[in-house]
């Protein structure tokens, strides 16, 4: 069973398109927002279990450089309306 996770990421000033495009690169990920508010970025990441999704937050998204904090939500029900 996969996990899936919501993913908030606050950068430094003026990274913001540098690392939406890193983040473009993960396979992990599903979706990348650039987004105005308390976050700069909001990613939807899909992962085969929760291992790897620790993995893909702690050692490859947080040590992007430029990445300054994340908060990460993890999906336990989803619907797509149609």
């Amino acid at each position: 069973m996969s996990s899936e996770a919501i993913v908030m990421i606050n950068v430094d000033t003026g990274k913001e398109d540098e690392i939406f495009n890193k983040l473009l690169e993960l396979p992990e990920v599903q979706e990348v927002y650039m987004i105005y508010g308390v976050h700069d970025i909001m990613v939807i990441l899909r992962t085969s279990d929760m291992d790897s999704m620790r993995n893909v937050i702690t050692q490859k998204i947080r040590k992007m450089s430029g990445v300054k904090s994340t908060i990460t939500s993890i999906v336990i029900k989803k619907q797509t309306k149609q």
